[in-house]
């Protein structure tokens, strides 16, 4: 036989699919497809078709129930995972059953970060706030744990996952290419912060990252992350996590157009076993640790001057006949916008501080944070205003002028670090002298972190807190200053 003559010898290449192909290949040929539908659809040869189920004795019989021709082929596992799951009746009650800290801000934003304890919601929260937007319309999100096994059990598949939320649509997980599909059309794609440099490229109108504060490079992966945000009209980034003690964490919740919630455990305690919360209070109740795992809060390491015990004894309410004498403490910007301002307001009655409101801001103009200090100042009645000069004395005193203040103003200029000026302050604390009017979070949060060298710079609350509370307290024992009383006509400051 000559060359010519001889038949031409074919090598086919054997192709592999991933086991969510087969599962639609399955429930397909199951419906009443036949196995060149099968294989015009997903690719798959007719014989491997024919032998796996064969061999896992898929038999038709079994399954069609009438000769009507089968439904059309779905891009989902199932009917039953591309429909509501779950109980109807919690189909639209997300908002009703979920606490406040759970709830994404009504104001406009770009980050809202969930910092919460053990068993807070924040992954429920997360979960309901991406799967809406994801529902609502089609779009490209992003999906980023500590590891791909965190995003894959927690965050996708997890009992407060994407895939398991009552009364919403039932994505279906792509594994392969680590990805959900919605039958709308949105995607939702998986990275792990193991491997941040997989988030270049990829763009995304929105996203989702769970446990910030045990990522291996947090600030990296996030500033990698938000490059990726630029599609849609306006890109969100959640944030939710337990917190540490890490820079990441305490810059993040500096930024202007981040809005923080917080959550203790106990507030989620209807959702989680009864003896948990007993279980653990009695193992670590009063401990650091169970500040921070359970109460969520952000706390430091050695070298804080406060602690937890002295913050929790100072719970308690205002005098009912009013203080003696009231004071705003002011810790300003230093730049004209984006940097925050202190703005604590305290009394004083006999021996005793009173801390009666925290009216700090984030990202107000000069003028903005101004008429905030002369409105706390005029609601307390304060007979002063303590602002620091540090960051621009005219500026500060040409502003609250045009504010309108209500009252005197003195200017003080810190001679001594943070740590020095405070050391009398939480002396007080100790003596048990100062009592918190009200649930003053973040400010508790900021004085745990004084004195620790990595926090400086972001610690504004306590530092108005500090200046408000050596005017009141401390008289000429407190932290050296040099004070200058505020006068309207235009005059040189004295050293």
């Amino acid at each position: 036989m000559s060359e010519e003559a001889k038949p031409k010898r074919t090598i086919s290449k054997r192709l592999h699919h991933s086991p969510e192909v087969w599962a639609q290949v399955r429930r397909d040929y199951l419906a009443g497809y036949t196995a060149s539908a099968c294989h015009e659809r997903y690719g798959v040869s007719v014989d491997a078709l024919r032998k796996r189920a064969s061999l896992q004795k898929w038999c038709k019989a079994h399954h069609v129930q009438s000769q009507e021709i089968p439904p059309p082929l779905h891009p989902f596992p199932a009917p039953e995972q591309a429909v509501k799951t779950g109980d109807s009746r919690f189909a639209s009650r997300w908002d009703e059953i979920a606490h406040a800290a759970q709830r994404a801000p009504q104001s406009d934003w770009s980050t809202w970060l969930f910092q919460g304890g053990r068993g807070a919601g924040k992954t429920r929260a997360g979960a309901e706030w991406l799967a809406a937007r994801a529902e609502a319309s089609p779009g490209l999100y992003a999906l980023v744990g500590p590891t791909q096994h965190d995003v894959r059990e927690v965050m996708v598949d997890g009992p407060s996952g994407l895939r398991n939320l009552p009364g919403r649509e039932r994505p279906w997980y792509e594994r392969s290419r680590r990805r959900l599909l919605w039958p709308n059309g949105s995607i939702a794609y998986a990275f792990s912060a193991e491997e941040p440099e997989r988030l270049r490229g990829p763009q995304f109108e929105a996203a989702w990252a769970d446990e910030f504060c045990i990522w291996p490079r947090p600030s990296e992966t996030l500033a990698i992350l938000r490059m990726g945000l630029r599609l849609g009209v306006a890109p969100q980034l959640v944030v939710t996590t337990t917190p540490k003690p890490i820079p990441a964490l305490r810059l993040l919740r500096a930024e202007a157009s981040c809005v923080v919630t917080q959550a203790a455990t106990e507030v989620n305690a209807a959702h989680l076993a009864p003896s948990f919360l007993d279980g653990l209070a009695a193992l670590y109740g009063g401990t650091r640790l169970a500040e921070q795992e359970l109460e969520g809060r952000l706390l430091e390491g050695d070298g804080a001057l406060w602690r937890v015990a002295d913050l929790k004894r100072a719970g308690g309410v205002a005098p009912v006949g009013g203080c003696e004498r009231v004071v705003v403490g002011v810790d300003p910007p230093a730049g004209a916008g984006g940097a925050a301002c202190g703005i604590v307001v305290a009394g004083r009655l006999g021996r005793q501080a009173f801390v009666l409101a925290d009216r700090s801001a984030l990202g107000l103009s000069p003028l903005g944070w101004a008429m905030r200090v002369a409105e706390a100042a005029a609601e307390f009645g304060a007979s002063e205003i303590v602002a620091e000069a540090n960051q621009g004395g005219d500026m500060v005193r040409a502003t609250l002028a045009q504010a309108g203040a209500p009252c005197a103003v003195r200017l003080v200029h810190a001679s001594r670090g943070k740590r020095a000026r405070a050391e009398p302050i939480a002396a007080l604390y100790e003596q048990g002298r100062v009592t918190h009017c009200g649930a003053f979070v973040q400010l508790e949060e900021e004085l745990l972190a004084l004195g620790v060298s990595e926090s400086e710079g972001l610690l504004d609350r306590a530092d108005a807190l500090v200046w408000a509370l050596t005017a009141l307290m401390t008289g000429g024992e407190g932290p050296r200053v040099r004070s200058f009383d505020f006068d309207p006509r235009p005059r040189g400051l004295a050293g």
